[in-house]
């Protein structure tokens, strides 16, 4: 072989190690399938469905209940009994995205920082990605708070979804030493919140709710106004999970799945 013939090998050689290089970096920022670490994907059957949310078996010994607004917000149509769902939840075990199986969905995976602090009510951040550039997000309900636990300008990767909202984001172990040094500088906080699982004794009135939790205590909380929308819709009897700040407010709700009424 030729000093040219070799050259000219070597060239086409690099050349398809960086497409392929390119390719698996965009196969990784972007795709029905992008994930991030801690995620995973479960398979289930819709038992029922009510007004607004499915019940779906997932064959974990409790089923989950979606929100039928998870879809509808995305244009998708509405889960029907019978239908076969891959239920994505985060590395708390809540909801990231849902769709029936074999329906096309893309995530988008992004690396940056928060460019600062999230406002008041935690339902937008602004991204500074890798490039430099800023783009605006709404967050998810169910991860606001892990997004604004995040100190402003610690490297961290966000999940997106279909309509461009943040609806997961994790911190490699590096960024996790970093934020340390950064702490002062996370959105105010809304707390680290507790999930409580009961049953409403007393309906949303006067900015307040009480479940019977799984102790088998009658509890009272504040409602912050953020969330009072969604929870007036309660009945006494109806199952609830509620997602609470340190200081002992309503901050978010997880799921609200529909039982039989009764006065637990």
């Amino acid at each position: 072989m030729t000093r040219h013939s070799r050259s000219s090998m070597c060239a086409l050689i690099m050349s398809l190690i960086g497409m392929i290089a390119c390719n698996d970096a965009a196969a990784e920022e972007k795709g029905a399938h992008a994930l991030l670490p801690g995620n995973r994907v479960l398979l289930g059957t819709v038992e029922e469905v009510r007004s607004d949310q499915a019940k779906i078996n997932t064959g974990e010994g409790q089923p989950r209940f979606i929100p039928m607004n998870v879809r509808k917000d995305k244009g998708l149509p509405d889960l029907k009994k019978g239908d076969v769902v891959e239920i994505t939840v985060n590395d708390q075990n809540l909801l990231v995205d849902v769709h029936k199986e074999g329906e096309a969905g893309h995530h988008l995976v992004i690396r940056g920082q928060l460019a600062g602090p999230m406002e008041t009510g935690h339902d937008k951040a602004v991204i500074r990605t890798k490039n430099g550039k800023e783009e605006s997000h709404l967050v998810g309900p169910v991860v606001r708070s892990k997004v604004a636990s995040i100190p402003v300008g610690a490297d961290a990767t966000f999940l997106l979804d279909e309509l461009g909202n943040i609806v997961d984001v994790t911190m490699g172990i590096e960024s996790v030493h970093r934020a340390a040094d950064l702490g002062q500088q996370k959105s105010p906080p809304k707390g680290n919140l507790s999930r409580i699982v009961g049953v409403v004794q007393k309906a949303l009135h006067d900015s307040t709710i009480s479940v019977k939790a799984e102790d088998g205590k009658e509890h009272t909380y504040e409602v912050r106004p953020l969330i009072q929308e969604r929870l007036a819709k309660l009945s006494k009897g109806d199952a609830v999970v509620l997602l609470v700040d340190d200081e002992k407010k309503v901050t978010d709700v997880s799921f609200v799945p529909s039982t039989t009424k009764n006065d637990k």
